[in-house]
């Protein structure tokens, strides 16, 4: 956890110390024990504000011992163990609480959704999963405890029951749960085709595509699977559509379609379709493949003056790196040499740069995921735009 987090979280304790001062001061509470609170209570802030946030965990400590009824802190405690990683500790402390009989149903029930957080933290998903659906039969913090079997059901990579508890949070919560229902299903599909059912992959596109008629995943799936057997003419017409709809996802579509145009003998297609998404979409992708057609059509020499023109319009460390390639077919003697030098060097700095990431979590990657492997969301890893590689 980031220190930023981490007195964020502190911050939200100290409020909560804070009010429970202010609510012992209106019971008068004796002059002697809210002296000592306040003085402990101002101590961990000051800690807080010279960050020093170990120093200031055990002072609200001491705060959450002095008087059992400050259920709120010691929630909030047994919360931030366990974004620090101490998730035993969080595991007695939520226990503690939830085996007092002098607190409130809703500080109970608080107290039993921080611990079934603990459990996940730990790998005991079993005793998660067991607590979450008790509270869901209860309807107790329904929706919350959804969303947790939910995130659990991914893990386990139980693509059915992911699916179903999906479709509750949406029903509970209002929104809309169709993108992650088409990922499930997508899910299912390459399994499928791992195990060499292709018609059961089709079906559970089919469904994805019935979840979310835009999934750019089910198309380029579908793709593959046209491809794979012969029909180019559909897999070309998936691949446009999916690019047209969500240009982002044009340098993930762009090299199977190529493969597409020239299997069906379709060049003129080709350079139309780049033509549009040179217009549309502002990254490298698009101005690489059309430097290579230029090249095959017209010569190096059109290839070279083309991609010039788009380096100075678009500045990109991948179409530098074509430009110098193509630059150094033709070159001898000094100027091969420090061409040569001018390659190693964008070589080096197109390997260290990502070609992907997180627009959730900024999570950077070299190669694409369907699911950020850092924050876990659907759908958020992008390639890279503007100056770096895509």
């Amino acid at each position: 956890m980031t220190d930023t987090l981490l007195l964020l979280t502190l911050l939200a304790i100290s409020a909560a110390c804070g009010w429970y001062l202010g609510r012992q001061n209106t019971i008068r509470s004796t002059g002697k024990r809210l002296s000592r609170l306040s003085t402990t209570y101002f101590r961990g802030l000051n800690y807080l504000l010279n960050e020093q946030p170990d120093k200031a965990i055990e002072l609200f400590l001491q705060i959450a011992h002095a008087d059992r009824d400050t259920i709120e802190t010691q929630i909030a405690l047994g919360h931030l163990f366990r974004t620090r990683g101490e998730v035993e500790r969080a595991i007695r402390l939520h226990q503690g609480l939830v085996s007092r009989t002098d607190i409130s149903d809703a500080d109970k029930i608080a107290a039993l959704l921080e611990l079934g957080e603990d459990y996940m933290r730990a790998g005991l998903l079993d005793r998660a999963e067991t607590l979450f659906t008790d509270l869901v039969r209860l309807d107790e913090q329904q929706e919350t405890a959804l969303r947790h079997l939910l995130a659990i059901y991914q893990f386990e990579r139980d693509w059915p029951k992911s699916i179903e508890f999906a479709r509750r949070v949406a029903q509970v919560s209002g929104e809309s749960c169709s993108n992650l229902i088409a990922h499930f299903h997508c899910e299912m599909a390459e399994q499928a085709r791992r195990n060499g059912d292709s018609g059961l992959a089709r079906d559970r596109l089919m469904q994805a595509v019935e979840a979310d008629p835009n999934s750019p995943r089910a198309g380029m799936l579908l793709a593959q699977i046209e491809f794979a057997g012969g029909n180019h003419a559909a897999a070309i017409r998936l691949y446009e559509r999916v690019a047209r709809h969500d240009t982002d996802y044009l340098p993930e579509v762009l090299a199977p379609l190529l493969v597409c145009y020239q299997q069906h003998g379709d060049h003129a297609r080709a350079r139309a379709f780049l033509a549009e998404m040179l217009e549309r979409h502002h990254g490298v992708a698009p101005v690489l493949a059309m430097a290579r057609l230029i090249e095959h059509d017209d010569g190096r020499a059109a290839a070279l003056d083309f991609l010039a023109s788009k380096v100075r319009e678009r500045p990109s460390i991948a179409a530098q790196a074509a430009l110098i390639a193509l630059g150094q077919q033709g070159s001898e003697g000094p100027a091969r040499a420090l061409l040569d030098v001018l390659a190693d060097s964008t070589d080096g700095l197109l390997k260290r740069a990502p070609g992907y990431r997180c627009n959730r979590c900024g999570f950077g990657a070299r190669g694409h995921h369907w699911q950020c492997p850092s924050c876990r969301v659907w759908g958020s890893v992008m390639p890279v735009q503007g100056d770096a590689v895509k």
